[in-house]
């Protein structure tokens, strides 16, 4: 059985204004499970971005959770939140510097066997230049960002923990 029933990868870089906010959501998360049984069911990482040493983690979870900060114009206003199903991509993936979700279950499931539910939760960023601090509307948006998250890890946990 894996040891890990959901994984939370959250992935940005803090030092970049609004794609650092997957790392401060993490953050809220943990303080969140920190005092319940929770957290010996969650594991949460951070990284700069998603590469193929993820996978062997990934093929240790039943499900996963890819937190990122997502670009306005593509993926809505500032502020948006988006949250959808990640599919396992048909055929050969190609592997280039920049992985993507898709790329790193396919990679899971060559290497291990594993093909563990996935799920990309974003949220719209407005300013990508240095800095530490986030932007007012993704600032505004991290608490329902990380409510959100929060009722999917609880809903992932209901359908995947053993009976």
């Amino acid at each position: 059985m894996p040891r890990v029933l959901v994984l939370i990868i959250a992935y940005g870089n803090p030092m970049r204004s609004d794609d650092g906010v997957a790392w401060r959501a993490a953050d809220e998360l943990e303080r969140k499970f920190a005092c319940s049984k929770i957290a010996a069911e969650v594991e949460i990482l951070r990284c700069h971005q998603l590469a193929p040493e993820l996978a062997e983690a990934v093929s240790q979870s039943e499900a996963v959770i890819f937190l990122d900060a997502a670009s306005a114009g593509v993926a809505g206003q500032p502020g948006d939140l988006g949250c959808e199903e990640v599919p396992l991509p048909s055929g050969n993936t190609s592997f280039t510097h920049q992985f993507s979700p898709g790329a790193v279950l396919a990679l899971s499931q060559q290497l291990f066997g594993a093909s563990p539910r996935a799920y990309a939760v974003t949220l719209t960023g407005e300013c990508f230049d240095h800095g530490d601090s986030l932007s007012p509307m993704v600032e505004a948006a991290l608490p329902e960002w990380v409510a959100r998250t929060e009722a999917l890890v609880r809903q992932l946990l209901s359908s995947v923990r053993p009976a």
